[in-house]
């Protein structure tokens, strides 16, 4: 074995841990979990006290601050780790005989699981705070669910199997596309396990509300679930919310209708091709008219002399109207038309209601740079998704039973809310996303 001297005036112990459980620190500092913390040790009362709850509770939270898949992972760690059963609130004196045992740990989960209504009201208390400390916090959405693989296999009814899991179903998503030649390409993934329904404040990037569900769950009946939770649980929060921002998989013509109508909030929905051809309609059929539009709601004129289709210029939304309101090109741009003396809607201005499809015609309109704006906030759910897998580990698990699914997933959104209001009251914002990276010492 190669000798070092040291040389050094410090250890690893002063400078590189230290410095890196701060990110532990972060959480424990800025989760407000008191109120958990009575309610666990009064339920203990009398017992022994081998593991005090506030460690067990702080080293559950340390796992998944530092990506531990298992609970024997964490506990491997936590011998191994002087610093970490100090920060997590063990005695120091009792060396890695403070560490619980995994039968302990499995207890204790089992009484955090009968409250998990009080770590659910943590998620609540933590989005409250970001409201208070965020400008505009929740005034963009985003919503999308992401595939969370059970780590345990179908259930296929033996007794006493533990592999199995008897909550989880099979789900699937399907991906269709158009290549640049024009062919049609399909991608279907299949996966059992459950689904987290995720919706997030789309500037910001953090969590807003969440359901776990079987992965079978359809989308689409999810939004508005989403929606009234953060409408029940956060009032002042869901009166801020402008536009709310999702794929295809939840359009439907009563998400579109409930969003407005309930909330004011304008649903930016990509819609579903589900017209078998793909010619313009007439939009008004019972008369003789050249106002034509697409599956999307673009509005065209045709001219009447040349059959020349031109796109209508959008004016804008009328909400006392509940109207989308489109101009003449000829009078928006400027442009010759020969059709001009036989056409009804020449120089003039017209409105279309919502009512008329409400799938179709919605109040940021689709045809408009603002709605393509909007669209594109979609990806910030995608990457709130992207954090769980890598950062909070979710890509490699090994959770069974959607009771600990639900528990998991909350304490992952948990630990990255308190982070995030950790980094903002201490003058880092722009580092409120990040688990992974220590924050900066003080020079």
């Amino acid at each position: 074995m190669a000798k070092i001297l040291n040389r050094f005036l410090f250890s690893w112990q002063d400078i590189e841990a230290r410095s890196d459980l701060q990110r532990l620190r972060l959480v424990v500092e800025y989760l407000p979990d008191e109120d958990l913390m009575v309610i666990m040790e009064a339920h203990r009362k009398n017992g022994r006290d081998d593991y005090p709850v506030r460690a067990v509770w702080n080293s559950i939270l340390s796992g998944i601050v530092y990506q531990h898949a298992s609970i024997e992972s964490l506990r491997r760690e936590l011998c191994r780790n002087g610093e970490l059963r100090q920060a997590c609130g063990f005695d120091p004196f009792l060396g890695d005989g403070a560490v619980p045992s995994a039968r302990a740990y499995s207890h204790f989960l089992g009484l955090l699981y009968r409250y998990s209504d009080l770590v659910e009201a943590l998620f609540d208390r933590l989005v409250e705070e970001l409201a208070s400390l965020l400008p505009a916090f929740g005034e963009k959405l985003a919503v999308d669910s992401k595939a969370i693989a059970s780590f345990g296999k179908p259930s296929k009814g033996e007794p006493g199997d533990c592999r199995r899991d008897k909550d989880a179903d099979w789900g699937k998503k399907v991906y269709r596309g158009e290549r640049k030649d024009g062919s049609q390409w399909e991608k279907v993934i299949r996966w059992f396990g459950y689904k987290l329904h995720l919706l997030v404040d789309a500037v910001y990037e953090l969590p807003l509300s969440f359901e776990v569900t079987t992965a079978s769950t359809s989308d689409t009946a999810q939004l508005h679930t989403l929606v009234e939770k953060l409408s029940s649980r956060h009032a002042s929060v869901c009166e801020r919310s402008k536009e709310l921002s999702a794929d295809k998989a939840y359009d439907s013509e009563k998400n579109c209708r409930v969003i407005y109508d309930t909330y004011r909030i304008k649903p930016v929905i990509d819609i579903r091709r589900m017209w078998r051809d793909k010619e313009p309609r007439l939009l008004h059929p019972e008369k003789a008219d050249n106002i034509v539009y697409d599956e999307t709601g673009t509005l065209y004129c045709i001219c009447p002399e040349t059959n020349e289709q031109r796109e209508l210029a959008y004016g804008g939304f009328e909400k006392q109207r509940l109207a989308l309101k489109y101009t003449c090109p000829v009078k928006a741009y400027g442009i010759e038309c020969k059709g001009s003396c036989d056409c009804a809607h020449a120089q003039k201005s017209m409105r279309v209601s919502l009512d008329r499809d409400r799938r179709l015609f919605t109040p940021c309109a689709r045809s408009s740079y603002a709605w393509d704006r909007a669209y594109a906030r979609r990806t910030s759910v995608e990457r709130v998704n992207s954090r769980l897998d890598v950062s909070f580990g979710f890509e490699e698990h090994n959770i069974r039973g959607i009771k600990k699914m639900k528990m998991r997933v909350g304490l992952a959104l948990l630990v990255m809310l308190a982070v995030a209001v950790g980094h903002i009251k201490e003058g880092r914002q722009e580092m409120m996303r990040s688990l992974v990276s220590p924050p900066k010492r003080a020079a």
